[in-house]
Parts: C-alpha cells; sequence; structure tokens
C-alpha cells in the first residue's frame, strides 16, 4: 500500500452503532428491529433510545462515518502519492479496495441501504459519495490528458472503476486465500486495463 493504511478496530463507531452494523449486515435495515439492536448491544430498548432517538439515527450516523472516513482516507493516499498521476491513480484504487474488503460490512450496509435513508440525511450522504466519486474522475480525465490513459470517455471509465471497487465488500471475505495487498495489485491492474493504460512498451 503506497498510503497510511487504517486498521480495522480504527473504525470510529460506537457500541451502539457497531451492533446496528451486525444486524443491518444480516438482516438488512427494514429487517432489522430496535429491540434486536439493543439485545445485540446489550442494552435494554431505552438505553439505546438514550442515545440515539430511532433506528434511522442509528443508520445515519453508520453511513456518516463510512463516507467521512472513506473521504479522509482518499485524501491520505492521494496526499501520500504525490504529483505523478499513475502513482496517485493507483493509490486512489488501492485505497478503495482496502476500505471495501477491511470494512466490507460498513461499505456494503452503507451503500445498500442509501434507499432507507430520509430526508437531509440522504442528500447529505449522496453529496459525500458525488465527492469520492469526483476524487476518482479527477485523476482518470488527468491522466487522459497527460496521455496516461487512452479512454475516450474518462467520466464513465471512473464510475466503472468505482463499481469495480464497491463491488468487493459484497464478495469478500478474510478466508479467501488472497491478502488485501494481492487484491489491491490485481485490482490496480484491472482498473489501468479499464482506463486503457498507456505503458511505457507501447508509447515508443
Amino acid at each position: 500500500m503506497k498510503f497510511p493504511r487504517m486498521l480495522p478496530d480504527q473504525l470510529p463507531l460506537s457500541p451502539i452503532t457497531q451492533a446496528a452494523l451486525r444486524c443491518f449486515a444480516v438482516n438488512g435495515y427494514h429487517g432489522t428491529t430496535i429491540r434486536q439492536i439493543a439485545a445485540e448491544a446489550g442494552l435494554s430498548v431505552p438505553g439505546v433510545y438514550h442515545h440515539f432517538d430511532s433506528k434511522h439515527a442509528l443508520l445515519v450516523d453508520l453511513c456518516n462515518v463510512a463516507m467521512t472516513q472513506l473521504l479522509d482516507a482518499s485524501h491520505r493516499a492521494l496526499a501520500a502519492a504525490g504529483d505523478d498521476v499513475l502513482d496517485r491513480f493507483d493509490a486512489l484504487v488501492e485505497c478503495l479496495v482496502q476500505f471495501h474488503t477491511d470494512f466490507a460490512d460498513v461499505a456494503f450496509v452503507s451503500f445498500s441501504e442509501i434507499r432507507a435513508l430520509q430526508g437531509q440525511a440522504r442528500e447529505d450522504h449522496l453529496e459525500q459519495r458525488r465527492q469520492e466519486q469526483q476524487l476518482v474522475t479527477d485523476v482518470v480525465e488527468e491522466g487522459v490528458a497527460q496521455g496516461i490513459f487512452a479512454t475516450d470517455d474518462p467520466r464513465h471509465v471512473a464510475r466503472a472503476i468505482t463499481s469495480i471497487c464497491l463491488g468487493m465488500s459484497q464478495w469478500y471475505r478474510p478466508d479467501g486465500g488472497l491478502s488485501v495487498d494481492e487484491l489491491a495489485g490485481t485490482h490496480v491492474q484491472i482498473c489501468r486495463d479499464t482506463a486503457r493504460f498507456v505503458g511505457q512498451e507501447t508509447t515508443a
């Protein structure tokens, strides 16, 4: 990895939100009750309501933490990569892979339950996702401008790259045989190919 990596136990979720995450990951948002969350957290129902006024508030907290941490990690990855556009592209892909594997449950729930977010919370979450997508789009467009990538449609390619990495939260398992670093290396190559990377051997 080319950036400071956040460890799975460093995700700043409260114990109650962690309990809600475990329930949402298994049962879905609509299939989970406050009573189930309370039992998972080792609290009474009033104990949960003392900290969160609704199940929706728990989902909002979970989604906000997920996107805040992903955006922060992405900016740190880009900063650590320096000015070289290919290094920045690789670092951003590695960051997306790392987040969607090490934090697969929170990544999956925060994406799959967007439909359950309401009002301003939904708008705020979608804006955070647009900001993350723009980071990918910017680095692909910069690569095209510098002749490093040959795609004719950088914005759609950037969306495809994000989807490739996001989808890992649906299938990744820690016992799957490949480490996160190995998966990151493989997906960097896949995403380079998606953007039609112009390698040194093809530039002569």
